[in-house]
């Protein structure tokens, strides 16, 4: 069951424009993301390895050169650098064609997920998750148990409440 799970995941690649300069970013495929769990944390839960790109702003001044003449200055600026991110995410097992349906739901209620509601990890999906994650701090497109119990499609264990 976790096989064909992980095979539907592992079709999701691709290339997306997020909308930050033209610059297209693979999407990250979610069986190649995963890793070995990191020490000390619980072995028994899913672990993934994602890349979060620079985002950059283009910054336009005037920039005074003599009294009434201006120059016109346009450069590139850092926001935030390049990571590396490492989290815990629902396992390949967990993520149904159910409960992906539901969480492409609870990301349309909330004006993040434009499409249908078909159960499938797509790239609109992972689009939708990365605009919930990134305002949480996790600019990624893969779904963090963080995310998926924030959104009400997986329970709290009652040790984290």
């Amino acid at each position: 069951m976790w096989a064909v799970a992980l095979a539907a995941l592992a079709a999701c690649t691709g290339s997306v424009d997020y909308g930050d300069g033209g610059t297209n970013v693979p999407v990250p495929d979610f069986a190649s993301a995963q890793i070995p769990p990191p020490p000390g944390v619980n072995p028994d839960g899913c672990w993934v390895r994602d890349v979060a790109p620079a985002e950059l702003e283009t910054v336009t001044r005037q920039i005074e050169v003599a009294p009434t003449r201006f120059r016109t200055e346009t450069v590139q600026v850092i926001k935030r650098e390049r990571q590396e991110l490492i989290f815990e995410v629902p396992c390949a097992n967990t993520l149904t064609p159910d409960l992906i349906s539901t969480l492409q739901r609870a990301l349309d209620a909330r004006g993040l997920y434009r499409g249908p509601i078909t159960g499938v990890m797509d790239v609109s999906t992972r689009l939708a998750v990365r605009r919930y994650q990134n305002a949480r701090g996790l600019p990624s497109g893969l779904l963090s148990i963080q995310s998926a119990r924030g959104l009400g499609l997986l329970a709290t264990p009652r040790d984290q409440l």
